[in-house]
């Protein structure tokens, strides 16, 4: 029942926290049987949060020991029965103590349960796979060379956010990889057991690195994200998300063999790419809009059926404003007061607003109680989930609004605006191909 609470709670911040969570090959996650699921770590608490959220079944989290003595977090974890690691860099944590935690991961495996562990050991920011820690393959290990089993599947996945830190911004990607080949080590551990577990570490590492796209920076994700978005809608490709996924690769590593062999053509590609994806927000167009035709007609729908959406949702969405417009403020200031790190953002603002949201509910629905009686109340607390739902829907159109108002005036003012940046685009892509190939050669 703990662990429903908790992933029930968990599901409904990450759909307000995120504008869009995908996952690929869902299908290999199984659906019993011990299992290990190591993933890539680069955003703190929400990270686990992604796993259990997308993994139907039960998962035991294996959490640094810290946060098992902070005051929010703490009862979440013991409720849905994670387990504590000690690490060196936390003074007071004897790693020593690990024992008790190999022994109790081993024995949820044996049990056929789930475990979720991030073997870089440690969240960081950047879109880089860490060297891996032996965890998980000595979990693996402990659970199955003891009694001769093999039924356990250790499971990599890999996750890539875009825009990780920002409010209904953020995306998240998780990819569920082909599970690892274990038997040969596991059979062999008694013989050689520091080498078969770090020979199930080398290709958990590579399973991993499989499923992310790796890269020097943050930014240099977000830019490719938009190279990803001229690509698709000039040449129509790459397709689903797993398409994407495997394009985005590809693109990396050819920049990467770049870098070493032609490293002035890459820094002009990337201030080209740069100018390129500062004019289209600078005009409020997306790619998608390019070449489109304006018509009066077509503007004419646009601006009506949006101001028919705005005003008939206005009421609703202004009293959800109210009700929520202090505790949105409040967590922001917060996690600004927090100064944490920015792997962190995302789930301090997530951890403040599951604090602060309620807190202020309860005070605004004892105000109205006492003020205008049980009545008012009960319609208060039956509006305030759609009303915050709707205020930031109809926050989001109105950007969206705006964002096309700016288009459509600066289509106004510059019809030739879409051939532009049409040319601009096609040339873009052209020096991509012709780099692709010279990282080819190369």
């Amino acid at each position: 029942m703990g662990y429903r609470i908790v992933r029930a709670l968990t599901l409904l911040l990450l759909r307000v926290f995120y504008r869009r969570i995908e996952v690929v090959n869902a299908e290999r996650i199984p659906a019993r049987g011990p299992l290990v699921i190591a993933a890539n770590h680069h955003n703190a608490l929400v990270d686990p949060m992604l796993i259990m959220a997308i993994v139907p079944r039960p998962v035991t989290s294996l959490a640094k020991a810290p946060l098992f003595r902070h005051p929010l977090i703490a009862p979440f974890l013991r409720l849905a029965g994670a387990v504590p690691v000690n690490r060196r860099a936390e003074g007071g944590d004897d790693p020593r103590r690990n024992d008790a935690m190999f022994a109790a991961a081993a024995a949820r495996l044996r049990a056929g349960g789930a475990l979720v562990i991030f073997p870089e050991g440690r969240s960081q920011a950047q879109p880089t796979l860490l060297p891996l820690r032996t965890g998980a393959a000595r979990i693996l290990v402990a659970a199955e060379a003891g009694d001769g089993r093999r039924d356990a599947t250790l499971l990599p996945v890999g996750l890539v956010f875009g825009e990780p830190g920002t409010f209904r911004d953020a995306s998240a990607l998780v990819s569920i990889g082909n599970p690892v080949v274990v038997d040969d080590c596991i059979a062999s551990y008694a013989a050689a057991p520091e080498a078969s577990v770090r020979t199930i570490t080398d290709r958990l590492a590579a399973a991993i690195r499989e499923q992310i796209v790796e890269a020097d920076d943050q930014y240099t994700l977000e830019l490719l994200g938009a190279l990803e978005d001229a690509w698709r809608e000039e040449r129509g490709s790459p397709g689903d998300s797993r398409a994407a996924l495997a394009w985005k690769q590809d693109v990396m590593r050819a920049a990467a063999q770049l870098a070493r062999s032609h490293p002035e053509r890459l820094l002009d590609f990337r201030r080209r790419l740069e100018s390129y994806r500062t004019r289209l927000r600078e005009t409020g167009l997306s790619d998608a809009q390019i070449g489109q035709p304006y018509t009066a007609g077509l503007v004419a729908r646009y601006v009506v059926e949006n101001l028919v959406a705005l005003a008939l949702t206005f009421p609703l969405a202004v009293w959800g404003m109210i009700c929520h417009a202090a505790p949105y403020l409040l967590t922001g200031r917060v996690v600004r007061w927090l100064g944490r790190e920015p792997d962190e953002e995302a789930t301090d603002k997530i951890a403040a607003g599951a604090v602060l949201y309620p807190v202020f509910w309860l005070m605004e629905g004892w105000l109205i109680a006492a003020l205008l009686g049980t009545w008012p109340l009960l319609v208060f607390i039956v509006l305030l989930v759609p009303s915050g739902l709707l205020a930031l829907a109809w926050r989001e159109r109105l950007q969206r609004v705006g964002r096309q108002a700016r288009a459509f005036a600066r289509f106004i003012l510059n019809r030739r605006l879409h051939d532009e940046l049409r040319a601009e685009r096609r040339a873009l892509l052209g020096e991509l191909a012709e780099l692709a190939e010279l990282a080819g050669r190369a």
